[in-house]
């Protein structure tokens, strides 16, 4: 079996559709798991990771190797998340005959390209993999009571997401606080060894990003609110109704750009460099257009991504935002760096 490196490429850009199980097993082993844990989504993780490092490298805490380490055990656990996610569901029946969920992507169970025990195996190897990875953040930080607490979190997170979280329309919630503040502050917090006097300050750094991921997961749970209301899935747009839902989603993404604001203005931590994310603002417009009316019956002549909707508009917004925010990110950490006086924090 050969390494097909341009299907790893195509899986962290796209969610990669296959239809037959000859297709599947042709496919090396990384570019399956790439597949079917969805990377084009899990990538959303590195951003994460990548913005931690660069707060902790503009702050004199960065290290190559338990940047690397973590950042790849983080990566990896949210592919067991997305393992375990489908496990659960298929098991449950919510998968079974869900025209959406094999749409937008592979699901090796409802397809027949795994077994239920091989995806355990997947899930016991991966879970196992990212385990190591926290234990080494542990070992690097001397066990320190705040990194047990955030491996302890996003433990019981990855376990809990799928149910019963989803079900009591908290999954967004934790999707938000885990991609956003915690995972920030997180890596940063691994990085410096311990809490140091701008965790706060990097905790809210993390908020944009955080609500950004946010703004796709509830766009996705609005695209199929009939499907989980008939399969009895309690997520916050089937609990709080669409209407409710899409307001929500643009308050996030409007919050996301006035935190940015904030942090250069007020407290200063970012540099001004940082407005560059507002070169999204002609994706943010549209996916805030779109959320401000329903969501049609039918797709429109030519849309080529249907029943994804309101979450490819998201997703579209999301990428060349987080692009933008890293992009800024490394300018203001240069800034930071050789020119110390440049833009001062109160």
């Amino acid at each position: 079996m050969n390494i097909n490196f341009a299907m790893w490429r195509k899986a962290f850009w796209t969610l990669v559709k296959l239809d037959t199980r000859e297709e599947w097993e042709r496919l090396d082993v990384v570019s399956k798991w790439l597949i079917a844990t969805r990377a084009a989504v899990t990538a959303v993780t590195l951003y994460s990771c990548i913005i931690a490092g660069l707060l902790a490298w503009r702050d004199g805490h960065f290290d190559w190797l338990p940047w690397l380490i973590v950042t790849l055990g983080l990566f990896i656990a949210h592919g067991t998340n997305n393992l375990l996610n489908d496990y659960t569901d298929f098991k449950r029946g919510v998968d079974k005959d869900n025209y959406f969920r094999i749409e937008y992507g592979v699901h090796p169970l409802v397809q027949g390209f795994w077994t239920e025990r091989q995806q355990l195996r997947w899930f016991v190897v991966s879970g196992a993999l990212a385990v190591l990875s926290g234990v080494y953040a542990l070992i690097y930080t001397n066990f320190s009571p705040i990194v047990i607490g955030l491996f302890a979190i996003g433990a019981l997170v990855l376990l809990l997401y799928t149910w019963p979280l989803k079900y009591l329309a908290l999954g967004e919630l934790f999707i938000f606080l885990i991609w956003g503040p915690i995972m920030t502050a997180g890596v940063y917090i691994v990085l410096a060894r311990g809490w140091t006097e701008n965790a706060w300050l990097v905790a809210l750094a993390g908020i944009p990003f955080g609500l950004s991921v946010a703004s796709i997961n509830i766009s996705k749970h609005i695209d199929k609110l009939d499907d989980d209301k008939q399969r009895g899935v309690g997520t916050m747009p089937v609990r709080f109704g669409e209407k409710a839902a899409r307001y929500i989603n643009i308050a996030a993404l409007v919050i996301t750009y006035a935190v940015i604001v904030y942090l250069i203005f007020v407290p200063r931590y970012f540099t001004p460099v940082m407005l560059i994310v507002f070169l999204a603002g002609k994706r943010l417009l549209l996916v805030l257009n779109m959320l401000s009316k329903p969501r049609p019956e039918e797709p429109p002549e030519d849309y080529p991504a249907w029943p994804v909707w309101f979450s490819g508009f998201a997703f579209f917004h999301n990428r060349m935002f987080g692009g933008l925010l890293i992009l800024g990110l490394i300018v203001d950490t240069l800034l930071r760096i050789f020119l110390s006086g440049f833009w001062p924090m109160r």
